[in-house]
């Protein structure tokens, strides 16, 4: 078997907002892992809940890599958060340094993202939209949680008031002044590339007329939601993926933050289905090289 993916430690990737192992058939890192395992990495998707606080589930996340490490022997684990998973993996490597050895934001909203201020501004908790809103979430999150076949471990309670306050920008703000590691000393800039001994990588995609509403996505109906959410942008307007924007995304050693990818493509969602010479995959299985050139 080749060993070109084999890094030291284990990868885990860690789901964003609403995020799940797999529904059905479907997972929620489609091809990522078995990619990933055919080079010879050691591959573990895993839940935390899908709606809460990045506090709540980077505890959450901290038992599971607790689990990794008793079960694969490790001492440490490297960390690939999608969206909201980076804010979760992110507070997982503060709490536990000695446990990670990098973690990788994945569009990740580390600045907050102008999609959730809009709807706190717009929908409020306590209004009838933001009532409705929430309902309407709450239920997606209770239907998938039913649906969901990859994760056998116990039920996480849903706190949608959490998870929104969790992604604004005031809410990331005060995130950040806590857990400040790997973040840009400016707007736009890179981070530090190692802090406490744990590595920070990122990167990120934007819309592109002509590319990412080309190919498969014309067939992807969260494209069109991304393209309809990039509507609320104002301070990244036209440098967004739909939902973060292309400097927030900023964390440690960007790779990349211009990928002509939406914020699902960027994890090879829906079923593959992606914008016009969009290869996804292909930044995992590069990164997994990296890590492992790098030694972790």
């Amino acid at each position: 078997m080749p060993q070109s993916l084999a890094t030291r430690y284990p990868l885990v990737l860690v789901p964003g907002m609403l995020g799940f192992v797999r529904i059905g058939l479907f997972p929620y890192w489609y091809g990522i892992v078995p990619a990933l395992r055919a080079g010879g990495a050691q591959v573990f998707p895993v839940q935390v809940a899908p709606l809460d606080s990045n506090e709540v589930r980077g505890e959450q996340l901290l038992v599971q890599i607790e689990r990794i490490r008793r079960e694969t022997g490790a001492e440490k684990v490297n960390l690939i958060g999608h969206s909201q998973g980076s804010l979760t993996a992110r507070y997982a490597a503060a709490k536990r340094p000695e446990w990670v050895a990098s973690v990788t934001s994945v569009a990740g909203p580390n600045h907050g993202s102008e999609l959730a201020d809009y709807f706190h501004t717009h929908y409020p908790i306590d209004s009838v939209k933001g009532r409705l809103v929430s309902a309407l979430l709450h239920l997606v999150a209770w239907l998938m949680g039913l649906l969901e076949t990859g994760y056998r471990g116990p039920r996480f309670k849903a706190d949608l008031q959490a998870s929104h306050q969790s992604l604004t920008s005031a809410g990331v703000a005060l995130f950040n002044r806590q857990y400040p590691q790997g973040l840009p000393d400016s707007w736009g800039g890179q981070g530090a590339a190692q802090v406490n001994g744990v590595r920070y990588y990122s990167w990120s995609g934007t819309l592109q007329p002509g590319k990412t509403d080309r190919g498969r996505n014309l067939f992807d109906g969260t494209h069109r939601s991304c393209r309809l959410f990039a509507r609320s942008f104002v301070q990244e307007k036209g440098q967004c993926d739909g939902m973060v924007g292309r400097y927030s995304s900023h964390l440690g050693v960007v790779i990349g933050d211009d990928y002509a990818l939406d914020h699902f493509d960027i994890v090879n969602q829906s079923l593959g289905l992606v914008g016009k010479g969009a290869e996804p995959i292909r930044l995992f299985v590069e990164h997994a090289r990296r890590l492992k050139d790098a030694g972790v």
